[in-house]
């Protein structure tokens, strides 16, 4: 009776009892975590092919078939959407934030109910488990491009280049042909190269910063950027520079075309040397031996009747031979193409078939051009030489308004701050498959 009596030991069977019921709790606690780790899996397979589903009928032009095929795709994938009890659903918007915004992308969020052991105590026996997935239409879209280089593509030491509305097109299969470097600025709404041994992660470094969407970057493009070419315009006696000689410091009378739609043809053209104040009239320039050259002491250049620091009004530069556009250390120039709109507001005079284009320089001429030092360029026109390389440094700052840019290299260097913007005359580039593809 004893021994019957002696208590001793109760407290390990309680302990044992209380660590068996603990142990089961953590199995099934596992267990369940395991479930939904597994069941996450499974939608996300589902939400990936329900959002590609969905934007290949968009790039059909088929919304409305747009949310059937979606519950068919997750259907497929084990999440039944047809289902009396506890059905799968699949959610389709398009996205309001992030890289991928727009009416071609289709966001995809697949959730069902899901058993559980341990974790139904506090849940009733069902978890839902919501699991998204972001897919981009086919159908062969594009964006407009407006800056086009066949060589090398370069923004460097702090540099920004800003294509707002447009893209950058490299037309190389050299896989080093798109550098950046030095804290530089990239804003487009695409980047595309003919290589395929580029990508962001090794273009960039030293803090640059790629502002274009992922799906908006593309390798291995095949179509090249070939905007039509102006056409040589005829031209003959040639004279000597104008701006040539001279005391400086003087106003000069106005020289150049004698109307809007007539052609002059100089050997070069200096513009402001010694600090002159010059005065260019509307119309064709043709330059066939020297420079462009816009000198750092120029003052004003009047064009259409109206003064702008440095800049012609209505003007078209073909530059043929061994010519070259140069525009120094400090110069502040205004051109305007035909029919473009004025720094001040109002319209160009017209120049008949070079409207919409402020220099172009004969692809067979491959001299250098160069903006350095400083200089401010409001060019609202494009900039078209398809066999030169442009280089923009130290500090310029070159806007190219409604049109673009179109060379065999570009370099941006020292600070320099460039803006293009869209040329049509400079093509689209196709920037998603005609397939429809995953994004997020």
């Amino acid at each position: 009776m004893k021994k019957l009596r002696d208590e001793s030991g109760q407290t390990v069977v309680f302990v044992a009892f209380f660590m068996a019921v603990l142990g089961l709790g953590f199995v099934a606690f596992a267990l369940d975590v395991g479930a939904l780790f597994r069941e996450k899996r499974m939608a996300q397979s589902a939400a990936q092919a329900a959002a590609v589903a969905a934007a290949e009928e968009v790039g059909y032009g088929n919304p409305t078939n747009e949310q059937a095929v979606a519950n068919a795709m997750a259907t497929l994938n084990g999440f039944n959407t047809g289902l009396a009890t506890n059905p799968a659903t699949v959610v389709l918007s398009t996205p309001l934030s992030g890289n991928f915004t727009g009416s071609i992308y289709v966001q995809a969020t697949v959730r069902m109910p899901i058993h559980t052991t341990f974790l139904g105590a506090i849940s009733h026996g069902m978890i839902t488990v919501p699991v998204s997935a972001t897919a981009i239409a086919g159908g062969g879209i594009s964006t407009s491009t407006c800056v086009c280089t066949t060589g090398t593509f370069s923004i460097t030491n702090g540099s920004t280049l800003s294509a707002p509305g447009c893209g950058i097109f490299n037309d190389s299969s050299s896989s080093s042909s798109i550098q950046m470097s030095g804290g530089s600025t990239l804003n487009a709404s695409s980047l595309g190269g003919a290589s395929t041994g580029w990508y962001p992660g090794n273009i960039t470094g030293n803090g640059d910063t790629i502002n274009v969407p992922t799906a908006a970057i593309v390798q291995g493009v095949s179509t090249s950027c070939t905007p039509t070419l102006p056409a040589a315009p005829s031209h003959s006696s040639c004279a000597s520079d104008p701006g040539v000689g001279g005391s400086g410091g003087q106003t000069r009378p106005a020289f150049g075309p004698a109307n809007a739609s007539s052609t002059i043809c100089y050997k070069a053209l200096t513009v402001g040397q010694n600090g002159d104040t010059d005065t260019l009239n509307p119309g064709i320039y043709v330059i066939t031996t020297g420079a462009l050259h816009f000198e750092s002491g120029a003052t004003c250049l009047v064009g259409s009747g109206m003064c702008s620091n440095n800049g012609g009004n209505g003007v078209f530069f073909y530059l043929t031979g061994t010519a070259s556009l140069v525009i120094d250390n400090g110069a502040n120039v205004n051109l305007v193409s035909g029919g473009a709109t004025e720094s001040g507001g109002g319209s160009a005079p017209v120049v008949g078939a070079y409207d919409g284009v402020v220099v172009f320089q004969d692809p067979s001429d491959t001299s250098a051009m160069t903006l350095s030092g400083g200089s401010s360029s409001y060019m609202n026109g494009a900039v078209i030489a398809p066999s030169a390389a442009l280089t923009i440094s130290n500090g310029s700052g070159a806007t190219v308004m409604q049109g673009g840019i179109s060379v065999n290299s570009l370099t941006l260097t020292g600070g320099a701050v460039v803006k293009a913007i869209l040329d049509t005359n400079e093509g689209s580039l196709a920037i998603y498959s005609s397939k429809p593809k995953l994004v997020q």
